[in-house]
């Protein structure tokens, strides 16, 4: 498996970046899901999300993460590529200040919420949101993640 990091410049050298690999390893393993599998994890700004957001999505406005499923196999590895998760950084800053705990904690929430939409998951119905969340916090608890300070409901819909 392979965790592939883009991150923006601006970005690159703040001490709150969580260890990325271990998120999204944490995350399929919790989900059995392929390991010969890699995937990308983009961190940008609001107006990068935005304009993914609206291109995509049809949202003119910036979120926390957006998810981008590829499902195709790399020829000369054999790895399923599972997608990119785009995550803005200001985003996580501004709603983990909100909920009261650690930039990296949000990081590791957004990453794992976007693992599990390249994994299938969604929350556009209650009981699939309620089987999504009870995943995240599982996968967090997992992580060491304090998941009781985690509010899933500010999580954009994404």
């Amino acid at each position: 498996m392979t965790v592939f990091l883009e991150i923006a410049a601006t970005f690159a050298d703040s001490p709150n970046l969580p260890n990325f690999k271990r998120c999204v390893v944490t995350t399929l393993e919790s989900q059995q899901a392929l390991f010969d599998s890699d995937i990308t994890i983009v961190i940008n700004d609001d107006d990068h999300l935005q304009g993914l957001n609206h291109e995509f999505l049809g949202q003119d406005a910036p979120t926390d993460v957006l998810a981008f499923p590829a499902g195709h196999h790399d020829p000369d590895t054999g790895h399923h590529y599972l997608g990119d998760v785009v995550i803005s950084y200001p985003r996580a800053e501004e709603q983990a200040r909100a909920a009261g705990h650690p930039t990296s904690s949000e990081l590791c929430l957004l990453i794992v919420h976007g693992v599990l939409h390249l994994l299938g998951y969604d929350h556009d119905q209650p009981a699939l949101k309620a089987e999504m969340w009870h995943a995240q916090a599982e996968i967090l608890s997992k992580l060491g993640v304090q998941v009781d300070s985690i509010d899933f409901s500010m999580q954009s819909e994404s």
